[in-house]
């Protein structure tokens, strides 16, 4: 197979992992939303909120940047 093809799969698995990272940490900002106004998660919330805007942070990157030719 030619390189062309080979970096067109690499694009797209990129992408989708990027998308799946944004969704699961819009998922984690909701339920940490949610979540803490019945003082389940305790301290842990702002962890949780945290990791959550990195997941989505990264998700944006990976969605947005293309890889190298």
């Amino acid at each position: 197979m030619s390189e062309e093809g080979d970096t067109f799969w690499v694009s797209l698995a990129e992408r989708l992992f990027g998308l799946l990272l944004i969704v699961i940490g819009a998922i984690m900002i909701y339920f940490t939303a949610t979540s803490s106004d019945s003082g389940s998660l305790g301290g842990f919330s702002v962890l949780f909120g945290a990791l959550s805007v990195i997941l989505v942070i990264l998700g944006i990157f990976m969605f947005i940047v293309k890889p190298p030719q």
